[in-house]
């Protein structure tokens, strides 16, 4: 890859996060701050945006994973049921007005129903010593509906005011967003995104079949095994942010295919840095639409996201990874 399209890939992140630091609903000079401007800037938005590229980073190096690791190209975090039984837990928490550890009670109640969905996925898929992509996908169809199901259900039924926030929570809302949140979520996203870098190379010989992966020798079901652990810590650590967030996994990968080809060396983190830009591109919308109130950044990515679905699946090499 040219050097120009890497300085791309590291610039244009660098210049939205910028861009989505400065701009909003009040524009901020960063040249001439006073106290207010100050306190928005360093408690309010930055929190916020890292928050945002964090998730972003999280889903769309995810995406790249998955769709190697099942061979699908229209697989994203969320077909493995992961980000609804995160989205399940967290909403019991919302609803039920738990407050056990505080501020984090909500975010790790999120983290505790990914990991779990995760175990539960991986031994449903796990057959003859290893993971297989087949029984993973069905797995995680039919967790997905059963948690949705029930969270459908548990909403029904509630008339607290923990129901709006629960509906933004499971839309995606980052106005929660401080900066205890960011620590652990740079440590569980970063451990995910070095996990599958590590394994870049066996995800390249997945993607053209176990028996090359073996020719190489990569035993398969221990890669898929360890692809999807890191799958699973980025995916939880996402929701476990700000709720869940639709397309970026499953768009960012193609996009950056587009522009630097299929090596998954490069496509793992050129994914994590368009996915962060994107989801800092949909908060800054949400946050500056329709001042003072603000949009979910999930119903943002859905609109930018659906169109851009609709157009690849009219595209003849939608089916190749």
């Amino acid at each position: 890859m040219s050097r120009a399209k890497i300085a791309a890939l590291i610039l244009i992140p660098l210049l939205i996060v910028l861009a989505s630091l400065f701009l909003g609903p009040r524009s901020i000079n960063p040249l001439a701050l006073d106290g207010v401007e100050r306190e928005i800037l360093l408690n309010i938005r930055l929190p916020r945006v890292l928050v945002a590229f964090l998730m972003g980073a999280a889903l769309g190096a995810s995406g790249a994973v998955l769709q190697g690791v099942l061979r699908n190209p229209l697989a994203d975090p969320y077909i493995l049921g992961i980000s609804s039984g995160a989205s399940l837990t967290a909403a019991l928490g919302i609803i039920g007005g738990l407050t056990f550890l505080g501020a984090f009670t909500v975010p790790v109640l999120a983290f505790i129903g990914a990991l779990a969905t995760g175990s539960i996925v991986g031994v449903m898929g796990w057959k003859r010593g290893g993971l297989w992509p087949e029984r993973l996908l069905l797995a995680g169809v039919g967790l997905s509906f059963l948690f949705s199901a029930l969270l459908m259900l548990m909403m029904s039924i509630s008339t607290d005011e923990g129901l709006r926030r629960a509906m933004l929570w499971i839309f995606g809302d980052l106005s929660l967003s401080e900066w205890k949140r960011v620590p652990y979520g740079l440590g569980f996203v970063l451990a995910g995104i070095v996990l599958s870098a590590t394994r870049a190379k066996a995800l390249n010989a997945l993607i053209l079949g176990d028996e090359f992966a073996y020719s190489l020798g990569f035993a398969p079901h221990r890669e898929r095994f360890i692809l999807f652990v890191s799958v699973g810590l980025m995916t939880a650590a996402s929701v476990s942010l700000g709720g869940m967030i639709g397309f970026i996994g499953l768009l960012m990968p193609h996009i950056m295919r587009f522009f630097i080809g299929s090596d998954s060396r490069m496509l793992i983190p050129a994914s994590a840095l368009g996915g962060g830009a994107l989801l800092c591109i949909a908060d800054l919308i949400s946050r500056s639409l329709l001042p003072p109130m603000e949009l979910p950044a999930g119903v943002i990515t859905a609109i930018i996201g659906a169109p851009y679905f609709l157009y690849l699946l009219r595209r003849k090499d939608v089916l190749s990874i």
